[in-house]
Parts: C-alpha cells; sequence; structure tokens
C-alpha cells in the first residue's frame, strides 16, 4: 500500500476554499479537481524502493501485479477509473460524453474530439449541496417553458420543440441568423421578469457568457439537486453541466468530452448532437451497503466509515481518499481528510478502521 501525492487542476470554474481547506492549506488560486489515479495528463504518484515515480510507472512496469489479471483481461493494462475532488464554484461546459462504441470509432477515424478510445461514464457523490443540469427536458415542457419569455426571435426554437424535436430546438437555437449578444440580452431582459429559479440561472449564466445562447439551457434540461452523501451517475450521451458544489467523483478514465457551449475551450456543436441522446437522463444511484454501484464495469464508488473495522478483500486495484476524521488502512498507513492511498491488486484484504470517512474507488469486478 502506497501514500499518494496527487495533482490539483487549477481550471477558472475552481473553487479557492473547498479543496485547500480539506487538505488543510491556503490556495492561491482556484483549484477545480484534484486527481487521484494513473491519468496520462496528472497521474498521482508515490514512493517505491526509496523513488518517487508515478502511478502509470509503477503499473506498466508489472501491470498484473498492481492491477490484477482480472482487471487487465478486462481494460488491458491501464487504470480503469479516475477518482476526483470536484469543487465547482462557476458553472462548467455544456457536455456530453460517448460510448465506447463511440469512442473507439472517433479515436480510430482521427476526429480530434477523441483523445482516446475510451468511454467516460462518470459519478458525482455530494460532499456539499450540489448543483446540476442533467438531461433533457422532454419538448413539450421546454417548448412552454421558452415560449413564456415571449421573445420573438426564438419563435423558430419554440416551433421545433413543439414538433417534439429537442435535439432539432438546440440545432435551431445555436443556428439564429441574428447578433448572439442581442439574443442573449434579449433572453435575459424576458427571464428577469419570471420570478423562478431557472430563469434566476439564466441571468447568472449571461453574466459568464454574454454571447452564447446556451445561456437558455435551463429551460432545455433538468435540473438536479444533491445533498450530502448522495450520487448522480452519468452515462454516455447524458448532456449536462455541473453548476455549483463540492464532491468526489469517479469516470472512466478518458478525456473524451464534446462540447456545445458555456465554455471557451474548443466546441463541436455537430458532433455533440450527433452523440447525444435526447431521452438519456441521470440515475440516481443509492448506495447498496456501503457501495454505490453504477451500470458500468469501469468502475463502483464505496463510502465507508469503518468504526471498529472494515475489510476489503484482494485482487482489485483501489484508491481510498479519506475526507474526514482519521482512517487507518492495515497495520501502518493513516489517512487525514485529502489524504490518499494506493492499493495494488496484489496487497490482498485491506482492513480499514478509524473514526471517520474513506472513500473507496475499484473496477466493477465480479
Amino acid at each position: 500500500m502506497d501514500l499518494l501525492t496527487n495533482p490539483i487542476k487549477p481550471y477558472d470554474w475552481g473553487s479557492r476554499t473547498a479543496i485547500a481547506g480539506l487538505t488543510g492549506r491556503t490556495a492561491s488560486g482556484p483549484e477545480a479537481e484534484m486527481w487521484f489515479g494513473a491519468h496520462p495528463s496528472g497521474p498521482s504518484r508515490l514512493t517505491r524502493d526509496g523513488t518517487e515515480v508515478t502511478l502509470v510507472e509503477t503499473i506498466t512496469a508489472d501491470p498484473v501485479s498492481e492491477l490484477g489479471r482480472p482487471s487487465v483481461e478486462r481494460f488491458g493494462e491501464r487504470l480503469p477509473y479516475l477518482l476526483k475532488l470536484i469543487a465547482v464554484d462557476r458553472p462548467l461546459s455544456l457536455q456530453v460524453h460517448p460510448t465506447a462504441e463511440q469512442a473507439a470509432e472517433g479515436y480510430a477515424r482521427g476526429d480530434r474530439n477523441y483523445c482516446d478510445p475510451w468511454p467516460k461514464p462518470e459519478l458525482i457523490c455530494a460532499l456539499t449541496p450540489f448543483s446540476a443540469l442533467a438531461g433533457l427536458r422532454t419538448p413539450e415542457q421546454a417548448a412552454m417553458l421558452v415560449e413564456r419569455l415571449g421573445v420573438a426571435a426564438l419563435k423558430p426554437v419554440v416551433a421545433r420543440l413543439a414538433d417534439g424535436d429537442m435535439l432539432g430546438g438546440l440545432r435551431v437555437l445555436l443556428d439564429l441568423p441574428c447578433s448572439r449578444a442581442d439574443l442573449v440580452q434579449s433572453i435575459v431582459w424576458a427571464a428577469s421578469a419570471v420570478h423562478q429559479p431557472d430563469y434566476e440561472l439564466i441571468k447568472r449564466l449571461s453574466r459568464l457568457f454574454p454571447e452564447d445562447p446556451l445561456v437558455l439551457a435551463p429551460l432545455l434540461m433538468r435540473r438536479h439537486e444533491l445533498e450530502p452523501g448522495q450520487a448522480m451517475y452519468l452515462g454516455a450521451g447524458v448532456l449536462h453541466c455541473y453548476l455549483s458544489g463540492f464532491g468526489v467523483e469517479i469516470m472512466g478514465s478518458s478525456d473524451n468530452v464534446l462540447r456545445a457551449g458555456l465554455t471557451g475551450k474548443p466546441i463541436d456543436v455537430d458532433e455533440l448532437l450527433r452523440i447525444t441522446d435526447a431521452s438519456a437522463v441521470p440515475l440516481p444511484v443509492e448506495p447498496d451497503d456501503d457501495a454505490y454501484v453504477p451500470p458500468c464495469p469501469e468502475f463502483l464508488l464505496r463510502r465507508i466509515t469503518p468504526g471498529d473495522g472494515r475489510t476489503l478483500p484482494g485482487s482489485l486495484p483501489r484508491i481510498l481518499l479519506c475526507t474526514d476524521g482519521v482512517v487507518r488502512a492495515g497495520d501502518e498507513v493513516k489517512l487525514r481528510p485529502g489524504d490518499s492511498a494506493y492499493v495494488p491488486a496484489s496487497e490482498g484484504p485491506v482492513t480499514i478502521s478509524g473514526e471517520g470517512t474513506v472513500f473507496c474507488a475499484e473496477p466493477q469486478i465480479s
């Protein structure tokens, strides 16, 4: 078992207090994510035989010992998941992830949107109240909400939605032949007269993205509010945008993200609309004993409050992350908030004890 040192991603939407406060530091700027895993863009580091190495290097040196044969046979010589602390202080981009087949096909044809041949399912478990837009409304409901604005320029959008074509309505919105800044201003003026949370969110988004018609997203998408301990799974094809909050996130270890707006990053509307499933919605995931078990093989997430002891069987590559109190893993490793450890498959059973909370990531292999 190895203690980990983990990279922090300073994306501009991150918090200056959430990750820093958990780990007992003062942040010099926004901290959006702390990564725990073997992703090439930010691998964790550990010390073996007196030498600091990345978790990627450790796995590459002996994949069967580190990952276990079942994981290697199912996912190859790579850790299939990436665990994160995610701290959202301002909204993320409007995005969607591909299926395994779409990722492999896009990567094979050299499409710049696909950085690797892997899917990117994800699950978020809230540490604080956590807010997101995820999944599309029914076209009939979206048409009613948009029509309520009374913005003449949006009539073609309302018409397409009223015809039952949700993705077509998005396409029309993004292709409207008018000034985007003027359109957003008209939407905001109209939304200001409707005192409901989704219309209030339009105004918040417009302050960040004054020329992006996707400030209309709160009327097109479903709002989700998670309380601490609640979890939500986002599979392939689910259009989503995290709005605020602090949580533990686990995902397939992939960089495949298609964006349509609410971002300064590259977008590809055509490809996003091609792989978005208008009927796909996020799934609430209730813990089974201590495990959040989503419908994907790459990962499951345990939230353990061990007390006198909880023993995990061996043979799987695990990452442990303490978020509260003090937890002991095995005989020697003590974890405090923000501390983490890597448990190779060859370690055998691990007993966790102590008064605190630890999250455990592992592949979902029976």
